[in-house]
């Protein structure tokens, strides 16, 4: 009897834990986005880097969580603004917490949204991210290509996750994945998805000791002049310079 109440116990956590790390909610879900904050942060920095970022631009963060991601980019995007959208109203709510100032004066709004129908008009970011969250996108080119409908011309979208098929923990990643009903893709299916859903200039990064992987691609072409920036001058400049 004492097993079974076990594994009844134990089924139950894993379930909690599951759907926790899709759309957290209740009290338990404060402390997963605070972890998610904590965890991806470094994350964030090493993808972030893989793109320009500029003073002015206006930015979207898809899959806000706890709102780390969003802080960091108000910070680069000082004379800008910044958005940020997650379908978990936990998620939101403490996203909202974490950027209150930004928020007072105007330079961050968090909405509650689905990548499939974001709340925005056409042409309004300069940059869109996302981070850990593409996984879970139930119909991942209809996502992209909602994306691609709120990116202005020449605008770009960066995907950025911690698990692939082709890292050192692919099979892992693969496996760690199917409860959580997400999908790992590798490095070759980043840049077709990314293709199909009409984004051009695509660029694959990877950080394969740490199973890391950056995903980069630029929306429809800009006129002359008015390209908010190239994909990865900023990190190429910076691998030139430690070579």
């Amino acid at each position: 009897m004492q097993q079974v109440i076990t594994t009844l116990v134990a089924i139950a956590l894993v379930a909690i834990v599951i759907r926790q790390c899709r759309k957290p909610f209740g009290w338990i879900g404060r402390f997963f986005l605070w972890q998610m904050n904590f965890t991806h942060s470094a994350l964030a920095d090493w993808g972030l880097a893989h793109v320009a970022v500029g003073k002015s631009f206006t930015i979207l963060d898809v899959g806000c969580g706890g709102g780390r991601t969003v802080q960091k980019l108000a910070k680069a995007a000082s004379e800008g603004r910044v958005f940020g959208v997650d379908y978990s109203r936990k998620s939101v709510a403490t996203a909202r917490r974490m950027n209150a100032s930004a928020i007072a004066v105007g330079h961050v709004e968090i909405r509650e949204g689905s990548v499939s129908h974001l709340p925005y008009a056409d042409a309004t970011f300069d940059l869109v991210t996302a981070i850990e969250t593409h996984y879970y996108w139930p119909d991942l080119t209809a996502s992209l290509g909602e994306i691609l409908r709120v990116l202005k011309p020449g605008g770009r979208l960066v995907l950025i996750a911690e698990a692939y098929k082709d890292s050192r923990f692919g099979l892992l990643h693969v496996m760690a994945m199917k409860p959580l009903g997400g999908r790992v893709l590798s490095r070759d299916e980043h840049r077709d998805f990314l293709s199909k859903a009409g984004y051009s200039d695509i660029d694959v990064r990877e950080e394969y000791k740490r199973g890391w992987v950056c995903a980069v691609g630029r929306g429809r072409p800009a006129s002359p002049g008015k390209d908010p920036g190239s994909v990865l001058e900023a990190a190429e400049s910076r691998e030139d310079a430690g070579r």
